[in-house]
């Protein structure tokens, strides 16, 4: 027969914060802010491209949170490396493994605009499960409808009220500015930043030939001689919205300022919106832009760091970042 212990067993554990290839530099703010080691995580190649990874300290029981954007040019290589990270947490016994995704990478592919296409956005929210993904933490999906593809809990964030906090702090004079759709889908998002703003909004309609080319046919709403501010989700690359912005000047629009959560930013894409006639493009350090911020440049970047520790603060902990550390977490 077994004897029951005389005192219980205290089970000790602890939350581990590792980061990937895809944005260090935003993984470092976030553990800044929750005063984390960010270490402990071999990430190599072989000779044939094939990425490994191994945790160098124990993970066993502890609550893993690891950081990767999927975007760039080796937006596959990251998506590999995630799925691999996420394997050995695992098979080292973690407690849970929680995929922090800034840029939810395939998005765009999230139904059947038309036959034998995929759904990709479902393909890699399987692929997560699938490696053992217990939760994600994502901002700003392309789409709502991406949430109903996990079977796992997903915290979906939303960057809208930086990007109202951040025209807040200009001089605009907002019975004189309009928030743009930049097309209907995302009519209701361009209206919740108006009410935040408080002043009008107006949608574009636009016909889609093929991807990355659309062309305006015209605007639902009054933007002559306004402030406009377009907000979209992502810039890619910014052909089509740099043919919306010279379309909104034919019809009239006085500045324009563009917003998007995600800047990927690909071919000529910083290029075209330095010569287009706006006069800022403000995105977040969801995905890394080296040029953002640097005199001259057109490019504005600001952080999304303190939304994501607080969703992992409250994953962990069900706290907010203040009511751990009292208020003195660093931004």
């Amino acid at each position: 027969m077994y004897e029951s212990l005389s005192d219980p067993i205290v089970v000790h554990k602890e939350i581990k914060l590792y980061s990937g290839s895809g944005n260090p530099a935003l993984a470092t703010k976030i553990a800044e802010i929750l005063h984390l080691p960010l270490s402990g995580l071999k990430l190599e190649k072989f000779a044939n491209g094939e990425i490994y990874a191994r945790f160098e300290e124990s993970v066993r029981g502890d609550e893993v949170f690891f950081v990767q954007t999927l975007a760039g040019k080796n937006v596959n290589d990251l998506l590999m490396e995630l799925l691999i990270v996420a394997d050995a947490a695992t098979r080292a016994s973690a407690a849970s493994f929680t995929a922090v995704i800034p840029h939810y990478g395939y998005a765009r592919q999230d139904r059947k605009a038309a036959g034998r296409e995929p759904i990709t956005a479902r393909l890699v929210a399987n692929l997560l499960e699938a490696a053992g993904v217990d939760r994600v933490i994502s901002l700003d999906l392309h789409s709502n409808q991406i949430q109903g593809f996990f079977d796992i809990p997903l915290t979906h964030l939303t960057a809208l009220y930086l990007f109202g906090d951040y025209f807040k702090t200009k001089d605009f004079d907002w019975s004189n500015t309009v928030v743009v759709s930049p097309d209907m889908g995302r009519a209701k998002v361009a209206k919740k930043l108006s009410d935040y703003l408080g002043c009008e909004v107006a949608i574009a309609h636009k016909s889609r030939p093929k991807h990355n080319a659309a062309e305006v046919m015209g605007i639902i709403g009054d933007i002559k001689g306004k402030t406009c501010i377009v907000n979209d989700d992502m810039i890619d690359t910014a052909g089509t919205l740099c043919g919306s912005i010279t379309k909104l000047k034919e019809m009239g629009a006085g500045d324009i300022y563009i917003s998007a959560t995600h800047g990927i930013f690909s071919g000529q894409a910083i290029e075209r919106l330095e010569a287009a006639p706006i006069k800022e493009c403000v995105v977040t350090d969801a995905i890394p832009c080296g040029i953002a911020n640097t005199p001259g440049s057109k490019i504005r970047q600001i952080s999304v760091a303190n939304e994501l520790a607080e969703a992992i603060a409250h994953v962990y902990l069900n706290k907010s970042v203040s009511e751990i550390y009292g208020g003195n977490s660093e931004m």
